[in-house]
């Protein structure tokens, strides 16, 4: 299963075990329902909604492979 889900997002997979840690769910402090922070903050913010979670780790997937491209995090 852990295979699956890191073929299907490998950046979410390489971020979250290389650089820092995602938050998904509402709550009063957030206006987004997914995030990726790392020790110096908010790195990429998602939508307030989505129509699945799928949706929201798909978007998260493609925010982070851009956020790693503009960072230019080591390959």
């Amino acid at each position: 299963m852990a295979g699956d889900f890191a073929h299907r997002y490998p950046n979410v997979n390489r971020f979250v075990f290389e650089r820092g840690w995602i938050e998904i769910g509402a709550d009063e402090y957030s206006r987004s329902l997914i995030q990726a922070l790392d020790l110096g903050g908010l790195v990429w913010e998602g939508k307030a909604g989505y129509d699945s979670l799928d949706e929201a780790l798909v978007d998260l997937e493609h925010g982070l492979a851009q956020w790693m491209k503009e960072v230019a995090v080591d390959e």
